[in-house]
């Protein structure tokens, strides 16, 4: 299982791809926090994250697929899926592998936004005054969430040979369980099945934790 990991985990880092689309999300979030002028903490002039960890889990929307969409299609598409499945490792090794390869990714790709706290941190009158248990927790919400669309993409990847087709599914199902359900729940006029519905979801849960 750790052979197998490692391959997953050397094969991304050792391909150009793996740099755009982390340096293309690391950008996103620069954008968000500093220049668009609706998220920027300089015009809100409050030091807090709020904005922040409120638009991340819609860029994990596309930076988890495209960690995610090669691990089995690519497998499938080049036919090297058959050789690893003659291994003596079972197929869910085999998944978790895959899956726990693609988190340390996401953490790659995350934990230099911890840079933007301390930023913050130093900016604030007086130093420090920034609700760090909140940032915590909102951290912690980033990351299970994370792990969430890291299974939908391993699922995506593991229906097609197509990186692209497996891409497009993941980013459409991750979108659906984040928002989706809320998006449905506001049809039904049953509070009852509304509420049941936004509990079905993701970011009802998401934001709890980031409440703390």
């Amino acid at each position: 299982m750790y052979a197998v990991f490692k391959r997953e985990l050397f094969s991304f880092l050792n391909s150009l791809m793996a740099y755009i689309t982390i340096g293309i999300f690391l950008l996103a979030c620069a954008m968000l926090l500093w220049f668009f002028p609706d998220t920027s903490i300089l015009d809100y002039g409050y030091a807090e994250l709020n904005g922040f960890f409120s638009l991340v889990p819609f860029l994990f929307m596309f930076l988890i697929p495209a960690i995610t969409m090669r691990s089995f299609a690519e497998e499938r598409r080049e036919g090297t899926y058959v050789l690893l499945a003659t291994r003596p490792i079972s197929d869910g090794q085999i998944i978790l592998a895959k899956y726990f390869s693609c988190v340390v990714l996401m953490l790659f790709a995350l934990l230099p936004t911890l840079i933007y706290y301390y930023s913050i941190y130093q900016l604030g009158l007086p130093k420090g005054n920034i609700d760090s248990g909140a940032v915590i927790g909102s951290y912690l919400g980033l990351f299970l969430l994370g792990n969430a669309f890291t299974a939908i993409g391993i699922f995506a990847s593991s229906i097609t040979r197509n990186q692209v087709i497996a891409f497009a599914v993941a980013v459409f199902l991750c979108f659906f369980t984040f928002s989706g359900f809320d998006s449905l729940s506001k049809i039904f006029e049953l509070q009852t099945l509304g509420n049941v519905l936004i509990n079905l979801g993701i970011s009802e849960h998401y934001q709890s934790i980031s409440r703390g």
